[in-house]
């Protein structure tokens, strides 16, 4: 063997020498260590769901998926139990778009226009078919159906954790004296004796 070709034998088995030596101490096996957790990956579907009486809710904003926080946008997916609702309410700081994954469900968006009157869009969304509900617009939405779940991808314009960026019909009406309601209603003041004065978030009840 040349001089060369016994150098250039010995080189290479150097590296090789050198590439075990790292392998032991784990610096060259990387591609078999586990990743860190994405950054930009979130399982929603997987994720701990808030249980309602009617329905669950999971959602994807700046406290549990920091990479959202400042960007203006967070997501949930809300399931409707055969006769389940989703509480009317509004948004103050949000407009939000609906995507019916599976099921059917019974909308009313509640809204003023340029004419000063009240608009109230009634209508039905089926699976595939996308409903946007204007910021500040009163709106609920139902399962339409009585034996079949209803599931819905909902998207916000703001990282804000649900519901703290929703006014419900319950906490609305349980902020206002029992006489002033009737006085707006034009009914006597025992016509609310029933309803219940807690002043907390429904998000999801069901038919009762």
């Amino acid at each position: 063997m040349s001089e060369i070709s016994r150098r250039g034998a010995l080189g290479a088995g150097a590296g090789i020498a050198a590439a075990t030596a790292l392998g032991a101490s784990g610096t060259a096996r990387a591609s078999t260590e586990k990743p860190a957790k994405p950054t930009y990956v979130f399982p929603l579907a997987k994720s701990a769901p808030a249980v309602h009486d009617g329905g669950t809710l999971r959602g994807a904003h700046e406290k549990n998926f920091p990479v959202l926080a400042g960007q203006q946008g967070s997501v949930y997916l809300v399931h409707l139990d055969p006769g389940g609702v989703r509480e009317p309410h509004w948004h103050p700081s949000a407009w939000e778009l609906n995507y019916i994954i599976s099921g059917r469900a019974d909308w009313s968006i509640l809204g003023t226009h340029e004419d000063g009157s009240y608009h109230n869009a009634v209508f039905s969304a089926a699976a595939g078919e996308l409903v946007f509900a204007p910021q500040g617009f009163f709106h609920y939405f139902a399962n339409s159906s009585n034996t079949e779940g209803l599931d819905v991808l909902v998207m916000f314009n703001t990282s804000t954790g649900e519901p703290n960026d929703d006014i419900g019909i319950v906490g609305t009406l349980n902020s206002l004296p029992r006489e002033i309601l009737a006085a707006s209603f034009g009914v006597p003041v025992s016509a609310f004796a029933a309803v219940p004065k807690d002043l907390k978030p429904v998000v999801i009840t069901r038919r009762r």
